[in-house]
């Protein structure tokens, strides 16, 4: 059974991107980094206004066994944090599409052309 859907875009480092209206992009991490961290206790997120260049670490999520830090999937501006999140951390654990951690506006010219689709995604983790 699939966990990726083929509506979000990915990053190898198995961060999902969900272009919004105005061409924002929301970003979470999928439930293959979910189901690999186990039950994630806490996320520290990337700080509003922060100028990200795709790759640059912006914040880290901590899970019962391990910490690991997540990337921005592109460059540009953070425009806004997923407060829930921050609270509420283990509601990922259960709907990792449905909580984003950080808003991203692009910067003009950023290119998504680094990004998997579903597709490529599934191969990259072994069709779970």
């Amino acid at each position: 059974m699939s966990h990726v859907p083929a509506d979000l875009k990915y990053t190898d480092e198995h961060e999902w991107i969900r272009t919004e209206s105005g061409g924002v992009a929301a970003v979470g991490i999928t439930h293959h980094a979910q189901k690999s961290l186990g039950d994630i206790v806490f996320f520290e997120l990337p700080e509003v206004g922060r100028k990200v260049e795709a790759g640059d670490g912006v914040g880290t999520v901590e899970s019962v066994k391990a910490v690991s830090e997540i990337f921005s999937p592109l460059d540009g501006e953070i425009v806004e944090v997923n407060q829930d999140v921050v609270e509420d951390p283990e509601g990922v654990n259960s709907e990792p599409y449905d909580a984003w951690l950080f808003k991203i506006k692009p910067s003009s010219g950023a290119s998504s052309n680094g990004l998997l689709d579903a597709r490529a995604y599934e191969n990259l983790i072994g069709g779970e």
